[in-house]
Order: structure tokens, then C-alpha cells, then sequence
């Protein structure tokens, strides 16, 4: 019989598990471990919002839907950009809802890929970018951005741009996940005045727009509306990522071919879920508050204990993650230290080496998990410490 397994795709064949669902897997077997590796918020989804799914559980016929989404839906999300972010879309022609931001990721990217075209990419970054340019026949150009504070330059861009100059699209993501890091106005404008003397389109993962601490958020959307593929959900702004309710957004004409994708991903997202998206941004503007108030508190506790141990860490401006660079006493090899910890502390932490280039020597921690937990991990830390010194 001939060897299926073989004429698989050679892209699919490629494709490794990812190096973090492993990781938490293992952590998960262990009694008592402290895990501080997922970024899932804590807290439970409020309670409005599962009422409203469960009141259209129990009172409508939760067919299909449209694939772009209920038109209720799409109406409260161009509200909600327009309220939040002076953004102005279409909700009948701009706007596709998806299951989550991993589906509008790989979505868009099916979407605009040919054969050995490339994809800028900041990296450290967020995990599926590289699998998912690959599994669409792109190619990758990885930006270290180790050497700039964790954010894009703007003369490596240009340099960049430069050697690549038909490059078919850059990935950014703001609030960064995995270093914390984000962008202001000011600092966004400079990478605008580049990207726009070329014909490449901006894929902006911005789902964590709502956890922005230290200055209002700024979507590349606003600045560079042309060339700009928006992606965003509920998943962290809500406490909602199980729902697995995101959203594409962008000029209609490129819309139109992205929604044709998107049919053949998914028929449409579940209904309830949407029903309760709905709920979330038509009358939840502000629940992010008092969610975005306690991770400052997690974020301050955990820099303050994590610089006091020697390791090295730029206060983060967004979202629920701490890249620390390793204290200098310890095992610089990042994957051995996160092993170390686990088998010795039951601590759980990711590599930075797991988020690409310029990640080696980092550890990153996920302070969505609760202030009890933050507080053992550190205990737990000084104490693999003092067995090594």
C-alpha cells in the first residue's frame, strides 16, 4: 500500500507541535505546579454576557448565520472602533468576524499569499505567525528586534524594505505579545512614512488593544487605513476566549476575497457566541476596567520581585506578559531553565527562545495568572536560586 503519510503536503509535513501547547501540557500533569505560561485571563467572563448567550440558547433556532457575522454583530463592532479608536468601517462590506484572531490570522494570510512570498516579521513574536506563513507557501523575513527595546526600528525597516522590496506583507502586534512592549502615536508614524512608499499590506494583530496601560491605543488602521488588515476579538479584552469570537477588518475591495476564504475556514462562528459578542461590546464597553486595574497591581508586584532576583525586565505597557531576561547566576540557556524549574520548583514558565529570534535568554511569564500565584512563583524562584548559589 502506498505511504499516505508521504504525500501529505511538504508544508504540512514541515510543521512542528507547538513548542508551548507541549510545554503546558506537561506542566498540567504536575500536582501542585504553578503555571504561568498560557495567556488566559483569570477571570471568568461577566456575567451579562452569559446571560445573554444563554437567553438566545433558550429563545431563538441558532441557525447559520451569514458568514460574516449577524449583522447585529457587525454593527456593534464598527460602533465600538469607531468609540474606541476613531475607526470607521463598513459593517456590511469591512468587517468578518472568525473563530478567534488564530483564524483571522492564517485567513488573511491565505488570502494574500503566493508561492515564495515574503512576510516581514518583528520576532520575539507570538507563535503561529511563522508556522502559518510557512503552511501558506510564504517565506518569512525575521526582524531581530532584541536590540531596540523589543519594538520595530524604523531604519531597520527601511533597510529591511530595501533588501526585500517586494515583500507582500509585515505582521505587527501591539500590545506585544510576548514582551509587553507597545507604541505610541509618535512612535508608530515613522514606521507609516515607510510602509506606505511600498505595496505591502499591514497585518495588525491589535487583540490586545484593550490592555494598553500606559498611553491610549493607536491602531496602525487609523494612520494607514489603505493598507492596513485589521485583527482584534474578545478573547482578552473580555475574559472571554473560549467564545472564540474575532474579528478582520479593512478596505472593502480586499474584504470582499477575504470573507470568500473565510466561507471555506468556517461556515460561520457559533451562534451563541456571537450572541454574546454582541452583549460584550454593545454594553460592556468598560469591563476591561477593573480587569486592566488588576494586572497593573500583578505586572508592578512581579517586576518589583523579578528585578529584586536579578533578572533584567522592561516594565511592560500592555497586556499580561513579563519578558525577563535571566538573572546572570543562572543557566543562561533559557529551554534548560524553564526544565530545571518545573522538575525542581513545579514553576512553570515559557522560554523566550519558544517566540523566535532575539527571544534566547529570556524567560516569559503570563501575569494573567492570579496575584497568589505570582507570589508563589517568586517564592519559588528565590528558592531554585538560593539551592544553585
Amino acid at each position: 500500500m502506498t505511504n499516505l503519510e508521504q504525500r501529505l503536503s511538504k508544508s504540512a509535513l514541515q510543521l512542528q507541535p507547538q513548542d508551548i501547547f507541549l510545554f503546558n501540557a506537561k506542566a498540567n500533569k504536575i500536582p501542585g505546579v504553578i503555571n504561568m505560561t498560557v495567556g488566559e485571563p483569570n477571570f471568568s467572563t461577566p456575567d451579562h454576557i452569559k446571560q445573554a448567550a444563554e437567553q438566545a440558547i433558550d429563545s431563538q433556532p441558532l441557525r447559520y448565520t451569514i458568514p460574516e457575522g449577524k449583522p447585529e454583530l457587525t454593527q456593534v463592532i464598527a460602533d465600538f472602533l469607531a468609540s474606541k479608536y476613531q475607526l470607521h468601517y463598513q459593517p456590511e462590506s469591512e468587517i468578518v468576524t472568525t473563530i478567534g484572531v488564530t483564524e483571522g490570522v492564517f485567513t488573511t494570510l491565505k488570502s494574500i499569499l503566493e508561492p515564495g512570498d515574503e512576510v516581514l516579521l518583528p520576532s520575539p513574536c507570538f507563535t503561529i505567525y511563522e508556522p502559518d506563513i510557512r503552511l501558506n507557501q510564504g517565506v518569512p523575513v525575521i526582524i531581530d528586534t532584541s536590540k531596540t527595546d523589543f519594538r520595530l526600528d524604523p531604519q531597520v525597516l527601511q533597510q529591511t524594505l530595501a533588501a526585500h522590496p517586494q515583500a507582500k506583507a509585515i505582521i505587527l502586534n501591539y500590545p506585544n505579545n510576548p514582551t509587553g512592549v507597545t507604541y505610541t502615536r509618535e512612535q508608530l508614524q515613522p514606521l507609516v512614512d515607510i510602509l506606505q512608499q511600498y505595496d505591502i499590506f499591514v497585518i495588525s494583530d491589535e487583540i490586545y488593544s484593550e490592555l494598553s496601560y500606559t498611553t491610549k491605543h493607536v491602531s496602525m488602521a487609523q494612520l494607514l487605513p489603505q493598507q492596513t488588515i485589521l485583527l482584534n476579538g474578545l478573547s482578552k479584552s473580555h475574559a472571554m476566549t473560549g467564545w472564540r469570537v474575532g474579528y478582520i477588518c479593512g478596505p472593502q475591495k480586499i474584504m470582499q476575497h477575504i470573507l470568500h476564504v473565510h466561507e471555506l475556514v468556517t461556515t460561520s462562528i457559533s451562534a451563541p457566541s456571537q450572541y454574546a459578542a454582541q452583549e460584550a461590546l454593545a454594553h460592556g464597553l468598560d469591563d476591561t476596567l477593573p480587569m486592566k486595574a488588576d494586572y497593573q497591581k500583578r505586572r508592578d508586584v512581579l517586576l518589583q520581585g523579578l528585578t529584586q532576583l536579578g533578572f533584567k525586565v522592561t516594565k511592560p505597557q500592555g497586556a499580561f506578559y513579563m519578558f525577563a531576561q535571566i538573572a546572570p547566576q543562572l543557566n543562561q540557556d533559557d529551554r534548560q531553565l524553564a526544565q530545571e524549574l518545573l522538575a525542581q520548583e513545579k514553576l512553570a514558565l515559557l522560554p523566550g527562545s519558544f517566540f523566535g529570534v532575539g527571544g534566547a535568554g529570556y524567560v516569559r511569564f503570563s501575569y494573567a495568572a492570579s496575584m497568589t500565584a505570582i507570589e508563589g512563583a517568586l517564592a519559588r524562584l528565590q528558592d531554585y536560586i538560593n539551592k544553585v548559589s
